[in-house]
């Protein structure tokens, strides 16, 4: 879509002297260098088959359907991924997206051109405003990550304007998410880690209020997680933020968890100064594979004047407060990636207050529900002072490892839980040796009991490892998961039945059966050697 005349068009613009047939020349010349140096590339490149054998547009579908047939996803069935939320994305809150209105804009058109976009983010800040109790936000930060820098960065500025810019220590949960302390580090804070309460999995008070003594003339913000990654609500949340208070502190808010709060809480009330909001989690951007995110922050009204400015796009913040003493830019455009805000624009819209508070209550609802069933056969390693749960709940897979004959590992259940057609949860967060399962306010019933059953009955294989029935090294969980290509072999290489391995439950059937690709791998090595490293092949056949 761009022509050499668009080029030089550009070049008159910035003023160049050059021309783009002199850049071009330039360019080539930097290429004789590169080769004259030594550096060309002489090895081959590109080589596998899957390069060059899809040459028509039906071969290249049906390849892009091949590949898409290896993902397992929410038409499948449920992805517990503890503090993912991997919710429904709706298809009525996706389309908007492919409007060319919304997907075709230019981050820099002039505004005048965008006043449709600047009314739906107004209306967006506007309800996440009311949604978290904070005064104003920014849509600058991409991800949730980002916000966490994007919010020290914000309270950083704001010491520094009120002449307490020698504040520079962050105190942070050693649950929290690692992404927290990495963000305070970016910010240039120096970090103290606080303890987590081994009972509870909330903070420790003490050890925090200690830490806060210690630093209490150096203090700058805490960095905390409500509900606490542990998957139970922090319930010495407004003593731990007014105690930061009180010291000359701001309170940062990570909004990971804002699913179990929506309608319920808001952590401009408790207590928080500055938050991100995951809307790929909570307000139903779809996320994973690489994004687009967002994680826009919000803030009290004292940080206002601090937030992300730009220095092309000179426009008040959508609270009506100019940037004169913002901490700077976080992205490239004003908006961060705002093609993708009709998403949680439209689930605001179409949930309504009470849709939204409904669901917040489904999400912790479903939790304790899956909670309750399997704790009569596994551990749940914490709950709230009343026997609850938040939204998400970790159960304890490590007295398996422990035992005399099984061993069995949390990898190896998130392994075993493929041949039973779900995705694995998070494992060994925050806790190592652990399993964490959020089922969100999606998940009916029924979906939620077929997982539970698949849970439950890999406990009984467990057992069947630890009594002596299954052998301790050859069994379903330490060679799972079990590809088609391996039960259908005329060569079974294993103890069990191909039954047992492929169908361990009735519901499982052949024809609705999701079979994972590949065996097992070792994931260590997998770890330490990011890129599969294959020799050259001909053909799908020397592939295969």
């Amino acid at each position: 879509m761009v022509t050499d005349s668009d080029l030089e068009d550009l070049l008159y613009c910035f003023g160049s002297a050059a021309s783009l047939v002199d850049l071009v020349a330039a360019a080539d010349s930097r290429v004789n260098d590169l080769t004259e140096k030594g550096l060309s590339r002489t090895s081959s490149f590109l080589m596998h088959a899957v390069f060059n054998s899809h040459q028509s547009e039906t071969k290249l579908v049906r390849y892009m359907k091949l590949l898409e047939n290896k993902d397992v996803s929410l038409v499948h069935s449920m992805i517990p991924l503890g503090s993912c939320t991997m919710k429904l994305n709706s298809s009525v809150e996706m389309e908007p997206v492919t409007w060319s209105a919304f997907a075709s804009l230019h981050p820099f058109c002039p505004l005048t051109q965008a006043r449709g976009y600047h009314e739906m983010i107004k209306e967006l800040s506007d309800d996440l405003c009311e949604i978290t109790g904070y005064d104003g936000i920014s849509f600058q930060p991409n991800s949730g990550a980002q916000g966490e820098y994007a919010g020290l960065c914000v309270i950083k500025a704001y010491l520094a304007d009120v002449g307490q810019g020698h504040r520079n220590v962050c105190l942070i949960p050693d649950s929290a998410h690692g992404t927290n302390p990495a963000s305070a580090h970016m910010a240039g804070m120096t970090i103290r880690v606080v303890k987590t309460d081994p009972n509870t999995g909330c903070v420790d008070v003490d050890d925090f209020k200690r830490l806060v003594d210690g630093c209490s003339d150096t203090l700058a913000a805490t960095m905390i997680t409500y509900p606490s990654t542990s998957g139970v609500f922090e319930e010495s949340v407004r003593n731990i933020c007014d105690t930061v208070h009180e010291a000359g502190g701001q309170v940062y808010i990570d909004g990971a968890n804002m699913n179990a709060q929506v309608g319920l809480c808001r952590p401009g009330d408790y207590g928080g100064d500055v938050s991100h909001l995951n809307l790929h989690k909570t307000f139903c951007i779809p996320h994973g594979g690489g994004g687009p995110g967002m994680g826009p922050i919000g803030v009290r009204k004292h940080l206002i004047p601090y937030l992300p400015s730009h220095p092309i796009i000179k426009m008040p913040l959508l609270n009506g407060v100019h940037d004169t003493k913002s901490s700077g830019p976080i992205s490239a455009s004003h908006f961060g990636s705002a093609s993708i805000l009709p998403i949680s624009w439209a689930y605001i819209k179409l949930m309504g207050a009470v849709g939204l508070r409904r669901a917040t209550q489904i999400a912790i609802l479903n939790a304790n529900y899956m909670a309750a069933r399997l704790r009569q056969h596994y551990d749940i390693l914490y709950t709230g002072s009343n026997g609850f749960v938040a939204h998400e709940f970790i159960i304890d897979t490590r007295p398996f490892q422990n035992m005399v004959q099984a061993k069995i590992t949390a990898t190896d259940i998130a392994k075993r839980l493929q041949d039973y057609g779900f995705h694995a949860p998070t494992i060994s967060f925050p806790v190592t040796g652990t399993v964490m399962i959020e089922p969100t306010e999606s998940e009916s019933k029924d979906e939620m009991d077929r997982f539970c059953d698949a849970l439950i009955n890999i406990r009984k294989e467990i057992d069947e490892i630890e009594s002596g029935v299954a052998d301790a090294k050859n069994n379903v969980l330490k060679n799972a998961p079990h590809p088609q290509s391996v039960v259908v072999s005329s060569d079974w290489p294993y103890p069990y039945s191909r039954e047992k391995a492929a169908f361990p439950l009735p519901w499982i059937v052949p024809t609705g059966k999701i079979w994972p690709t590949v065996g097992r791998v070792d994931d260590t090595f997998g770890d330490l050697n990011f890129f599969c490293v294959c020799p050259p092949v001909e053909s799908y056949q020397d592939a295969a």
